[in-house]
């Protein structure tokens, strides 16, 4: 997994104001945005950056891109993260809120086949406060430090982060694995990911009432993980046995 200043990023995305504005954002952490991809926009530029219509000729004139952040309507999330993946992007952030589940299995299967990660739907993405922002996380809220965050929910990614840093523990990485009802990456893909991140020393988990995901990863951290690990679950209206 690569996340550092020099990683190459492309948005793909309708060149609308939200994405304008989060591209600036990324932009102004540091982050090494290349390119954007709207088919039938290309040839335009935003905020600096040359627009392409497909992902294919974006990398013929960028080259290799590591990571691709869709910002696409849901419906359109398939198509545009299949093809990322044709063109050998090996990490995918998706934004986009409510994705159909079936479109989700299909591009899992292909992720799997390939061995490419996606976080999200409906996730703000990864942070490594200091270094890259890659999605709508509210950076001011980080600062760089040991504690890695693992997270179902947006806001809440956000309000432990800031409890952390008002509390002078900073944060080595954040992700919110996304919280549609199927995810591109799983909590204890990010739980291995962490503990084996040296500049991540403790692991905060964030969890939300539903599902299984909490209790399939509160069984791989009993059995695996040697890092400690917090884990928050909120909601007060769980379904009964929960």
């Amino acid at each position: 997994m690569k996340l550092t200043p020099e990683s190459k990023v492309l948005i793909q995305g309708m060149t609308e104001p939200l994405v304008s504005t989060h591209a600036a954002r990324m932009k102004a952490y540091g982050t090494n945005i290349v390119a954007i991809v709207s088919p039938g926009e290309g040839g335009q530029t935003v905020e600096d950056l040359p627009v392409f219509d497909l992902v294919e000729i974006a990398i013929a004139e960028v080259g290799t891109v590591d990571t691709t952040i869709i910002f696409v309507p849901p419906y359109e999330a398939r198509d545009a993260a299949t093809e990322a993946i044709a063109a050998g992007i090996r990490q995918i952030a998706i934004i986009s809120a409510g994705v159909p589940p079936l479109d989700m299995v299909h591009l899992l299967r292909k992720a799997e086949a390939a061995e490419i990660l996606i976080v999200g739907p409906n996730s703000p993405g990864i942070i490594v406060p200091g270094k890259i922002l890659l999605g709508t996380h509210a950076s001011e809220f980080y600062t760089p430090g040991s504690v890695g965050i693992v997270s179902r929910s947006t806001t809440l990614t956000y309000e432990i982060a800031l409890e952390l840093t008002k509390a002078g523990l900073g944060q080595s990485i954040s992700v919110s694995i996304g919280s549609d009802a199927i995810t591109g990456s799983s909590f204890i893909q990010w739980l291995q990911i962490l503990d084996e991140d040296e500049n991540t020393q403790a692991i905060v988990l964030v969890g939300e009432p539903g599902g299984n995901s909490e209790e399939a990863a509160a069984r791989y951290i009993a059995e695996v993980i040697d890092k400690p690990v917090i884990a928050y679950i909120a909601g007060r209206q769980a379904p009964p046995g929960k």
